[in-house]
């Protein structure tokens, strides 16, 4: 019997196995499913996951989302998807060269999204994120006005921090 030394590594109940995890989608009678496959060996049911490094951010986001799935058009989904990897970026520019996209359900064979779809879909992200930032700057010129009048009070000898223990000098 050939038998290798990462196998060796593996036969002990003690020892952690070598091996990937693997998202498995599919489709039948009762609907869409999603199977995560961890390398130990066992597989769980989810609506929605994420594995590979930072992947928790993209969970978390999933997990808020998740209940509105069902009710959500195939584009919407997508969507959500893109959202969930740029969630994992970490001062990263999302690109369709570092993600693949696939496509499974109903009266829709599985499919793998073509770079130049996932791209537009990511660059109409980015053009909706340039068309939110006016709506926030008006908050941060709240956020400046509140700061000048707390300074004005300071100024004119007036607490800011009501209920604030004195400091000892």
């Amino acid at each position: 019997m050939l038998m290798f030394w990462w196998q060796v590594c593996t036969q002990r109940s003690w020892k952690r196995p070598y091996g990937v995890g693997l998202l498995v989608a599919g489709l039948d009678e009762s609907g869409a499913h999603l199977y995560y496959n961890c390398p130990s060996g066992n597989y769980f049911e989810y609506q929605a996951f994420a594995i590979g490094s930072r992947s928790q951010a993209a969970k978390t986001y999933l997990e808020r989302r998740f209940e509105n799935f069902t009710d959500s058009s195939r584009d919407d989904l997508v969507k959500d998807a893109i959202t969930a990897i740029r969630e994992t970026l970490q001062g990263e520019t999302l690109k369709s060269s570092i993600c693949t996209i696939a496509v499974v359900g109903v009266g829709e064979p599985f499919h793998v999204l073509d770079q130049g779809t996932v791209q537009q879909i990511i660059d109409t992200f980015e053009i909706a994120a340039e068309q939110e930032d006016p709506a926030t700057e008006p908050d941060a010129a709240t956020g400046q006005e509140a700061a000048t009048e707390q300074g004005t009070a300071a100024d004119q000898g007036g607490s800011t921090d009501e209920g604030a223990a004195p400091m000892d000098i």
